[in-house]
C-alpha cells in the first residue's frame, strides 16, 4: 500500500529549540536534506513538505539534491496549503494512507475529517535522527 506523508515544516522545525528562529531558511534547508535522505529509505512513500513564510527561501541559492522529495511553497497560509495537498492526495479511487505531521490542533481538526491521520513532530524527528 502506498503512503503519503505531508510535513508541516514550520511546525516540525519549531518543535526543537535549536536556534532555528535566527535562520529560518537555513533550518528549512537542513530539514529538507534530512527528509530527502528519509525519502530514499522509503521508496513506497511519498513525502511532501510544505514551506511557508521565510522558510520558502530555503530553495534559494545553491540547488539542493532532494531526489523525489516533493516541496510545496505555500503562497499564503501554510495550513491552507497543507489541507489542500492532503485533500488532493486523498482523491484517487483507491487513495493512499495519508499522514500529516503536525502538532497544530487546528490543522489536525481540518485534515482528519478528510481521511488523513496525524502524528506529531517527535515521530518524524525520531525517524530522521535514526538515519
Amino acid at each position: 500500500m502506498r503512503q503519503v506523508i505531508v510535513v508541516d515544516a514550520a511546525n516540525v522545525i519549531g518543535s526543537r529549540p535549536d536556534g532555528w528562529w535566527r535562520d529560518r531558511p537555513g533550518a528549512a534547508r537542513r530539514l529538507l536534506l534530512k527528509l530527502a535522505a528519509l525519502q530514499q529509505q522509503l521508496p513506497e512513500t511519498s513525502i511532501i513538505v510544505i514551506l511557508e513564510g521565510a522558510a520558502r527561501r530555503a530553495l534559494d541559492g545553491d540547488p539542493l539534491d532532494l531526489g523525489p522529495l516533493q516541496v510545496v511553497l505555500a503562497p499564503a497560509s501554510g495550513d491552507d496549503t497543507i489541507t489542500e495537498v492532503t485533500a488532493e492526495s486523498l482523491t484517487p479511487t483507491t487513495p493512499p494512507a495519508v499522514t500529516v505531521v503536525t502538532a497544530d490542533r487546528g490543522l489536525r481538526h481540518r485534515v482528519e475529517p478528510l481521511g488523513a491521520t496525524t502524528t506529531g513532530p517527535n515521530w518524524l524527528w525520531t525517524q530522521l535522527d535514526s538515519l
